[in-house]
């Protein structure tokens, strides 16, 4: 247990130390705005306007609204040409695209997007081949070549570790799935950000050793022959009930726990077959094969339970790569000096240019109207661009001050 809570400690104590605070901003279409203020009382005109949404976790809420059609409030009286009726860009991504969606999330931060990857699959690979050694010093499975042993602590005739050379990249990749999935089921489904979102680190070492003692269980209730396999298969499915009750209750986490219940043991009938028919002669088998013939259908829960574990990892490791270093602000207010903030980096969203790609056309200041018409677009005012939102804390600026928008606007060049 010390060894299975130490290694994710360690890694997301480094995880909660990687950052200081910046979270990734999305902008969204004029007329989606901030939660707290509406943006009509404050922005009156379309052509300013740079109000932004996003979640505390640095992931956009909504996120497929990034391509949505525009809101009647980029031009509510439709000033310019009441003929013209509004519609998408013609570069506007298509939303039925799965790939759509995955690419954004995935390129939004790139180096959150690896060091998450990595750090999911290297807590697989470590933690995965020590669960599975219950099974194989209970008797629940053999492997025909078992081709690590390490004693540690426990003895030669019941080594610590008994695994084969493929098992630790099987469960790295399981890991790396069953995170990605996560992250990306909470932004399709919209999972709140609450407590099930963003787990708290106790929650989330909870949730590994509850995975760790039904690991256990299993093999001492097959072992000690108290039980018949209906029994054993009865209790994993209270514990894993109880405990997916218990860490997660979202959508997302349902179904990511089903696909993993369900990949899981559809993944272990293939290797168990080829090893039966002798085209994986470092595969394994089960003591008893059980209700399938290849293994007992109590490892189903067993499954059903490590999604939410790992998935409530999975969030943990994005809450605090979420986090970039990038930008650096010291803010001293009992200082007398003019300048409170020090800026340390350029602004790593417009590289300090104050500017952004303007999200309703683009970038590139014009929009396809009805009738294939090129049409100006109200929200730029045909420029291409509007100010980055990122900025402003930066230069403590405020950013609902329209005038002031307008003069550093203007002051642009095109």
């Amino acid at each position: 247990f010390f060894f299975l809570i130490l290694f994710p400690t360690i890694l997301l104590l480094c995880c909660n130390n990687y950052g200081n605070g910046y979270v990734p901003m999305t902008i969204l279409r004029h007329g989606q705005h901030r939660p707290a203020t509406t943006c009509r009382s404050t922005c009156h005109a379309p052509s300013d306007c740079v109000c932004r949404h996003v979640s505390s976790s640095g992931i956009p809420k909504n996120f497929l609204r990034l391509f949505a059609e525009p809101s009647d409030n980029d031009d509510p009286d439709n000033k310019e040409n009441p003929s013209i009726q509004r519609t998408t860009p013609t570069t506007t991504p298509d939303t039925n695209e799965p790939n759509v969606l995955l690419r954004l999330l995935v390129s939004e931060n790139p180096k959150r997007t690896m060091f998450f990857s990595l750090a999911m699959f290297l807590c697989g690979a470590g933690l995965g081949p020590f669960l599975d050694s219950y099974h194989s010093a209970f008797g629940v499975l053999q492997y025909n070549h078992p081709t690590i042993q390490w004693t540690l602590w426990g003895n030669s005739n019941s080594p610590a570790l008994t695994t084969c050379w493929w098992v630790p990249e099987l469960f790295g990749l399981a890991g790396f799935l069953i995170g990605w999935l996560y992250i990306v089921l909470d932004v399709v489904t919209d999972t709140p950000d609450d407590d099930c979102r963003t787990p708290s680190p106790p929650k989330i070492l909870v949730g590994i050793s509850l995975f760790t003692l039904q690991y256990w269980l299993s093999g001492i209730l097959f072992q000690s022959n108290m039980m018949d396999r209906t029994m054993i298969l009865n209790i994993m499915s209270v514990i894993a009930a109880l405990g997916f009750w218990t860490l997660d209750r979202t959508v997302a986490g349902w179904i990511t726990s089903l696909a993993t219940c369900i990949g899981g043991p559809l993944i272990e009938a293939g290797l168990i077959t080829a090893t039966n028919h002798g085209y994986f002669p470092d595969g394994y088998h089960y003591a008893d094969p059980g209700e399938t013939g290849l293994f007992p259908l109590w490892i189903v829960p067993v499954y059903f339970l490590g999604g939410a574990a790992n998935g409530n990892l999975a969030r943990g490791f994005w809450k605090a790569f979420s986090t970039d270093p990038a930008v650096v602000t010291m803010k001293d207010s009992q200082t007398t000096s003019d300048d409170d903030d020090t800026i340390a980096c350029p602004c790593p969203v417009c590289q300090d240019t104050r500017r952004v790609p303007c999200p309703n056309c683009d970038g590139i200041g014009t929009y396809v109207a009805m009738g294939g018409r090129t049409v100006q677009c109200t929200s730029c005012n045909g420029r291409g661009f509007v100010m980055c939102r990122a900025c402003f804390d930066r230069y403590n600026e405020d950013p609902y001050d329209i005038d002031a928008i307008r003069q550093v606007m203007n002051r642009m060049p095109d």
